[in-house]
């Protein structure tokens, strides 16, 4: 065994960081955490300072028997885990478990993955960095509370199998919140006036929007106001009053943070947020390219910070001047304004190294790898280039007391735009008013003009949009609920529960979900609070700097909470789901009830009724035999099998899954995947065809067996 033993989490990592050092280093990889509170039990001391209760993770005791003994065997050991406060946290659990004095040199930190990075780590190592740690301890029992405590009381109240989660209910609450106010939202109409108009004598058109009367803005409330708008101006000239040039600039984007590669990547790329992450995890921890090895892509990729390397910056603005030239280096280092509550421990997310263009490096990656890499190393460049340059002309129109107004912009000079466009989000109906053209001609004060067509449109307001994974990510930033860690895991637990559910790229809650936000609201009116969050995690930012201590904060805590589930479980009574369902004896709406052997319908109007009925979970498939609906189900012991709906008179069913959206190419009938022999195939779900293949899942750039 080598003298030095690196641990880091991931074999991936342990893969790049070995070829960085040389013959005398062991990298291991522990596979994530080691160590956690125990999973059927609270886990907690409370009467003796809420001390926790750790255990060795299922599954991990072999590789901690593993680590030991290399630990034995080497003259000394690094723990290389990542640079936050989960990292921390791991660290300090392999150093409990590895008998490692958490207050020895044995931590290294990199904020990327190259070997100057790591090296430069290997010569500046320090002590566990036990605030860092007590902040995620925190936050682990804070969680580990309201989810032990709570989830048994919405079992009782409302259903068996619910959880809450400090962090996850307030994410529920902002989705089911905005369904209100598209439930509660009233349209107003209106109406717009389109001028199309040119110069006398000349055939490119522009467009004017009608603004006002003298001077003020007016709206057009119905038809009637619009008609004497559009009567008047039909038969009257229309010349110009003012027209106003002005140059302006638009200036880039910062380099990417947590948050906003997350809403980039889910509105350019479609990427959820655990897919954006997922994939920035490979890029940092090292992907293996033709000509140079393994090497770390980006910065790690969870930081709320934009800063960059002032040497990094220097050294860029160089490739800007060779690449695209002078013009596009701006006259001084941009610099970009963090967040009042960021962190800024690390670095932006930006490529490690700008001479490895996404050109060079794309025939190294998969489709997801080179579209996300390529969008982190796009954004970074254009953060440090010059502004585009525009020319802007306001263009005020009369009609006699009426006012219309044109909007020309014209790119002069593209700047950062050459390499990064923003893209448009959903807009508000207002946003959507605003007209401009790309073309305006040549006009003077006094100018008449030619009408060519006036259009009079009936709109009418629209809800507030539902909240897509990249909007939802946007305003947990904005109300400060959550860190750059948590968002991706928490939208992913809403959706595993059930209680919101994605329609194409749009979240939206279920009935569950509406019914366990209103219990919540109604009885964690504190927990709820959107301030409250905010500034829970302002306070665990404070045990991180050592200005709060972890213990006050928690009993502080603890007590009220406590306080607030025995008050909630008195004033609350059964709450029954209500389903899409009517009674087919009384008429009543059907009810989700619990039983024995899992969810059923019953008479909201029991006992008087004590109509019930099965729930039907209809795949949307027709049966190859008799075709009937293949509904899902599941065996008394859980287990999932598919069925047709006219069992017994019909036998067809199967342990196979059904393969979505593809159909057998002998018999046009629906696909299964079935395990023969523990291969995973692809069979027809009619046992009259033969077709059957090995399964290959296809995914984007590449297939997976």
């Amino acid at each position: 065994m080598s003298k030095n033993l690196v641990i880091v989490e991931s074999p991936a990592k342990a893969n790049t960081i070995k070829k960085f050092l040389g013959k005398d280093f062991t990298v291991m990889a522990s596979f994530g955490h080691v160590r956690d509170l125990p999973e059927k039990a609270f886990g907690i001391d409370v009467e003796n300072h809420y001390q926790p209760n750790y255990e060795i993770l299922s599954g991990k005791k072999e590789v901690v028997d593993k680590l030991k003994k290399a630990v034995k065997e080497s003259d000394r050991t690094y723990l290389a885990t990542d640079p936050d406060r989960e990292g921390e946290a791991i660290s300090y659990h392999l150093a409990h478990l590895l008998k490692i004095d958490p207050q020895s040199k044995c931590r290294i930190v990199f904020n990327e993955i190259t070997k100057p990075a790591v090296t430069n780590a290997l010569n500046e190592t320090k002590p566990i960095n036990m605030d860092m740690f007590y902040a995620q301890q925190a936050r682990r029992i804070l969680d580990r509370i309201v989810g032990y405590k709570t989830s048994p009381l919405l079992w009782k109240k409302i259903k068996k199998g619910l959880s809450a989660g400090r962090v996850q209910s307030v994410a529920l609450e902002l989705v089911c919140d905005r369904e209100d106010e598209i439930r509660a939202f009233v349209p107003e109409e209106y109406w717009n006036l389109m001028l199309k108009l040119s110069k006398i004598s000349h055939d490119q058109i522009f467009i004017a929007k009608f603004y006002g009367k003298d001077n003020e803005k007016v709206k057009l409330s119905n038809e009637t106001e619009a008609n004497e708008v559009y009567n008047f101006v039909s038969n009257n000239i229309v010349s110009v009053k003012s027209v106003k040039k002005t140059k302006r600039k638009k200036y880039p984007f910062p380099p990417f943070i947590t948050s906003t590669l997350q809403q980039d990547a889910s509105n350019k790329l479609g990427f959820t947020t655990s897919k954006t992450m997922k994939i920035a995890q490979e890029l940092y921890e090292g992907i293996e390219l033709k000509n140079d090895g393994t090497v770390g892509l980006i910065t790690y990729m969870r930081t709320d910070s934009t800063r960059i390397s002032s040497d990094f910056q220097m050294a860029t603005r160089d490739f800007i001047k060779q690449n695209f030239g002078n013009e596009f280096v701006p006259a001084n280092i941009p610099s970009y304004k963090n967040r009042n509550n960021a962190q800024d421990a690390h670095e932006a997310i930006r490529p490690t190294d700008f001479n490895l263009t996404p050109t060079k490096v794309s025939a190294s990656l998969t489709k997801d790898q080179a579209s996300l890499y390529t969008l982190i190393y796009n954004r970074y460049i254009a953060s440090q280039m010059a502004p585009a340059e525009y020319d802007n002309t306001a263009v005020d129109i009369v009609c006699g007391p009426y006012l219309f107004k044109a909007v020309g912009n014209i790119v002069t000079f593209k700047g950062y735009m050459t390499v990064y466009e923003e893209h448009r989000i959903e807009q508000s109906d207002s946003e959507k008013d605003e007209y401009e053209n790309t073309y305006l001609p040549k006009l003077v004060a006094k100018e008449q003009l030619m009408k060519h067509d006036l259009q009079k449109i009936q709109k009418f307001t629209t809800p507030p949009s539902r909240y897509t994974e990249a909007s939802l990510v946007k305003m947990m930033e904005e109300k400060g609920i959550g860190r750059p860690s948590t968002y991706a895991p928490t939208i992913n637990i809403i959706l595993k529960r059930n209680y919101v559910k994605r329609e194409k790229r749009i979240l939206v809650p279920t009935d569950l979900g509406m019914t366990v936000n209103t219990f919540m609201v109604r009885n964690f009116e504190t927990l709820l609070d959107y301030g409250f969050t905010a500034q829970m995690e302002e306070q665990l930012d404070e045990i991180e700097t050592g200005k709060v201590d972890w213990i006050s904060l928690i009993d502080k805590f603890y007590k009220d909470y406590i306080e607030q589930i025995y008050i909630a479980d008195i004033r609350t009574d059964k709450i029954d789901l209500l389903s899409d369902e009517i009674c087919e004896k009384c008429g009543k709406p059907m009810v989700i009830k619990s039983g024995r052997y899992g969810d059923f319908l019953g008479c909201s109007g029991y006992p008087a009724c004590n109509f019930t009925k099965k729930i039907i979970d209809d795949t949307g498939y027709k049966c190859p035999k008799c075709n009937g609906k293949v509904l899902n189900k599941k065996t008394k012991n859980g287990v999932k099998f598919i069925s047709c709906e006219n069992y017994p008179k019909c036998d067809f069913s199967s342990w196979g899954t059904i393969i979505k959206d593809k159909k057998c190419p002998k018999c046009d009938n629906f696909l299964l995947k079935v395990f023969e022999d523990k291969q995973a195939m692809t069979k027809c779900s009619s046992d009259k065809c033969d077709y059957k293949t090995k399964f290959v899942k296809v995914t984007k750039g590449k297939k997976e067996k």
